[in-house]
């Protein structure tokens, strides 16, 4: 059963319990609240993923919650719960949603070791995957939204899951946060896609998130072998320019934007040196997303 096969009623009587169970893919997460803006927007953009029955244990059990303190009334906040643990300081309660999906990152990146995790987005066609590391600020999450909706399977836009035995990558199916300007963009390249209301200065700018398509949720345990690696950079004043990286500099980058490699150890070590042997590399810089979308349909990323 889909989220969205209850009511929207039903669905806030169940979080403001604690008893919405979604499957994530690579992991399932108990979600809590009785903040209505958390409620409604977490219904619009989880409505086709599948609930777990009642005795299918979440591996994190999370809650966006008001502290109980004046400050509920004076200047609100907000906390982010992982059981009943409180790792951030308070934030503005009009960032309540957004604070809910970084604090699901967190939890991955802070407890899920039995994997390799990447800051990445990762994006699949003809069964083979690209991964996508990036720093904040490349346009990462604009072309994952852009590619994820003209016909590429969406695995992650944040982090990339790699099984450190058989190398595939595992889908992590979130919302795609978009940032700023890209909001704007993304709401006039797809009319009819759900995208939630816009938490303001926030300390990534402004941010919105973006639903899925239920085709990348219907696959979402669907491991796919890793193509090429592919890192992006938006740059306003060129035309699509390609470089290739050595085995070295693809290490590299791969490590700067390794979650858990130093937890891992030499397991992580290995994992990184396997997929950078296993695939190609190049940095692009770019302008035009249609541009980079052709490039990425021919597939031909050896110098």
């Amino acid at each position: 059963m889909r989220l969205k096969d209850i009511s929207e009623n039903e669905a806030a009587a169940r979080l403001i319990k604690g008893e919405i169970n979604i499957d994530l893919g690579v992991a399932a997460f108990g979600v809590q609240s009785s903040l209505p803006d958390v409620q409604r927007v977490f219904y619009q953009l989880y409505g086709d993923y599948e609930l777990l029955d009642d005795v299918s244990p979440a591996d994190f059990r999370v809650a966006v919650q008001s502290p109980k303190s004046l400050r509920r009334w004076y200047k609100p906040q907000i906390h982010f719960l992982l059981d009943e643990f409180v790792p951030f300081l308070p934030l503005p309660r009009s960032q309540a949603y957004p604070v809910l999906e970084w604090g699901m990152n967190w939890c991955m990146a802070s407890h899920m070791h039995r994997y390799l995790l990447l800051h990445g987005a990762v994006l699949e066609k003809d069964g083979k995957a690209i991964i996508f590391p990036a720093p904040p600020g490349s346009g990462k999450s604009t072309l994952t939204a852009y590619l994820a909706h003209t016909g590429w399977r969406l695995l992650s836009d944040e982090m990339t899951v790699i099984n450190l035995e058989t190398g595939l990558v595992h889908p992590f199916v979130r919302p795609i946060c978009v940032k700023n300007n890209s909001i704007d963009l993304v709401r006039s390249w797809f009319p009819e896609v759900t995208i939630s209301n816009i938490a303001r200065d926030t300390n990534k700018g402004d941010v919105a998130h973006v639903k899925p398509p239920i085709a990348s949720i219907d696959k979402i345990k669907q491991t796919a072998p890793v193509m090429a690696v592919v890192l992006p950079k938006y740059t306003s004043d060129v035309t699509l320019d390609i470089y290739s990286l050595t085995k070295a500099d693809a290490f590299q980058a791969l490590t700067d934007n390794a979650f858990n490699d130093s937890i891992l150890g030499a397991d992580g070590f290995l994992a990184l040196q396997k997929l950078v042997e296993s695939t190609d590399a190049v940095e692009i810089h770019y302008n035009d997303l249609a541009e980079v979308s052709a490039f990425l349909d021919e597939g031909q990323f050896a110098p």
